[in-house]
């Protein structure tokens, strides 16, 4: 039970952060329920795409620039097409009806995925795995997620919404591959500091994400 408490309480706070930053029109929790049912469902085709590249010989270990390819293409782009194939009908659904419902069910697919990759990561490493991810990948997976519904809500109320889903796709993708590429190199003295800088850097992305589409939402002046 301790071990659960702590691979869930980082989801439970960031999943409140996000659901009382909507100011103006609450979605109904059962949507927000199925949205993070959704992503917890999403781990799934993850983690056969990921046993694909690994069957191949495609692992974490190796020269610099394999360790991009493997952190941009082999994680960050199996994790977050995975979550977009769910997240995607949700968007296109009618209660989804100002800009910062994509943010929100966006983070919240992102928390359905992070919550049963923490309960794995936990499980096997124990407390210690589990204390260092409340602060470090949960919080990622919330701000790859946040970055993603930014542009999924300029798609769906804005111009070009063609080109906004191709960015929500690459902006949260990139975020991704560069906080693990950081993590995965092992020859550069420090490196892994620049995880926590592509951290802080994505936490201020999405405060500003977020006061953005709360100002454009059109219940805003009513």
């Amino acid at each position: 039970m301790v071990l659960l408490a702590i691979a869930a309480a980082p989801v439970i706070y960031l999943l409140f952060w996000f659901y009382f930053k909507d100011k103006f029109d609450k979605e109904p929790l059962s949507m927000l329920f199925l949205a993070f049912l959704g992503g917890c469902i999403s781990i799934i085709p993850a983690i056969i795409i990921g046993g694909a590249w690994q069957y191949f010989g495609f692992t974490d270990e190796g020269n610099n620039v394999y360790l991009a390819f493997y952190a941009f293409i082999v994680v960050a782009l199996t994790e977050e097409m995975s979550k977009y194939l769910f997240l995607r009908r949700i968007i296109s659904k009618p209660y989804v009806n100002e800009p910062y419902d994509g943010i929100l069910y966006s983070v919240m697919v992102s928390m359905g995925f992070a919550f049963v990759e923490n309960l794995f990561y936990v499980f096997e490493l124990g407390f210690g795995a589990g204390i260092l991810r409340a602060f470090t990948a949960v919080p990622a997976h919330a701000i790859f997620g946040a970055i993603m519904g930014f542009f999924l809500g300029k798609a769906k109320f804005g111009k070009n919404p063609a080109l906004n889903t191709t960015f929500a796709l690459l902006a949260a993708i990139i975020m991704h591959g560069f906080y693990d590429y950081f993590l995965f190199i092992k020859n550069i003295p420090l490196i892994q500091l620049g995880a926590f800088c592509s951290l802080f850097i994505g936490i201020w992305l999405t405060r500003k994400a977020v006061k953005i589409h709360n100002n454009n939402s059109p219940y805003f002046h009513s």
